[in-house]
């Protein structure tokens, strides 16, 4: 009867080892966030009572934001906000800043949903094959891919895909989400458009939207195609140099199994970790490729109000965007756990 309860306790001291660090975590970000506001030379007062303002209104105004109570209540208060979802109301657009978060995320989401498909589809089997036959051409191909994917930069892909592939070819779409002709067309459910177009059944909108997005996500899946696969080369080479893979082709064991069946599914489990976080960097990270595409997401929603002095706004963006990837990395870890019997 002990060694259950001992496993019992295992678990339980796991899960409070995580969610204690979760939440220190998540606590560490709303401290850097809380900070940024501080420091940042804008004043948030003006930006709501406007530089006319009289000294009487901007002290009224100055106290109904807290801005008179120490930094430690503040930043108390501060959290409270957070994790009730109020990150205040945005400048900007004059609505509450989760609003506005929700309006722009299905954006993103959808953007770097697609760009991580492309990668992993593309780099996964592109880093086995270029393991397997090291020192081939293929493999030469993989690593001219993935060092032209680190080195190029990303808004200079954007600039030259528009003018080949939509300028040029007339192949794909222009800069935004849709056309004219179904803009505000479809039924928001999702807030992304494919989704949402083949919940209404129109295959026009459908058609319109993948024309506009495959561009955008083609080159996120090049930047994410170029990490992946180098990590996916690099994990298999080291597998491929283990000894039972040895031992498995002494026994007559096919290449094809030796590969895929053994030494692939072995990669499987630090994979998930890397494609979690190449996710995590393309919802971050696609700031300039929304601007260049004209791509109404988080990334340039959070840009523009950071022009415009909107604090609200930037630091709401920015909040989500951490939790995000604190979720990512709890998501990987559960998978980590599932996959791998040595955890259990």
């Amino acid at each position: 009867m002990a060694r259950p309860v001992s496993a019992r306790n295992r678990r339980i001291r796991r899960v409070a080892g995580t969610a204690l660090s979760l939440a220190l975590t998540l606590l560490g970000l709303l401290l850097v966030t809380f900070i940024i506001g501080r420091v940042m030379p804008i004043d948030p007062v003006l930006k709501v009572v406007g530089d006319r303002a009289s000294q009487a209104q901007y002290d009224a105004v100055y106290q109904a934001m807290g801005l008179d109570q120490p930094l430690a209540v503040q930043f108390l208060r501060y959290i409270g906000e957070v994790l009730t979802g109020d990150f205040g109301r945005s400048i900007s657009t004059g609505q509450p800043v989760i609003q506005d978060i929700k309006r722009v995320f299905p954006a993103t989401l959808e953007l770097a949903a697609l760009g991580t498909f492309i990668g992993v589809s593309i780099g996964v089997p592109l880093g086995v094959i270029a393991a397997a036959r090291r020192g081939g051409w293929i493999d030469q191909i993989a690593r001219v891919v993935a060092l032209v994917g680190y080195s190029m930069p990303i808004f200079w892909l954007g600039l030259m895909g528009l003018l080949v592939f939509y300028g040029i070819l007339g192949w794909v779409g222009g800069p935004g989400r849709q056309g004219i002709i179904y803009d505000g067309m479809v039924p928001q459910v999702t807030g992304m458009i494919l989704v949402d177009s083949l919940i209404a059944g129109d295959w026009g909108a459908f058609r319109d939207a993948f024309s506009h997005i495959i561009l955008p996500a083609s080159l996120l899946g090049y930047y994410s195609l170029a990490y992946i696969s180098r990590m996916t080369r690099s994990f298999m080479l080291e597998q491929l140099s283990a000894e039972y893979i040895t031992t498995a082709r002494v026994k007559g064991m096919s290449e094809r199994a030796v590969v895929w069946r053994h030494a692939f599914r072995n990669i499987s489990i630090p994979l998930v970790t890397v494609i979690a976080l190449s996710f995590g960097s393309l919802l971050e990270g696609s700031v300039l490729t929304e601007i260049i595409f004209s791509w109404p997401g988080l990334g340039q929603y959070i840009t523009n109000t950071l022009l415009a002095g909107d604090m609200n706004a930037v630091l709401g963006g920015t909040v989500v965007v951490g939790v995000c990837f604190i979720g990512l990395n709890l998501l990987s870890d559960i998978l980590y756990r599932v996959l791998d019997p040595r955890s259990k």
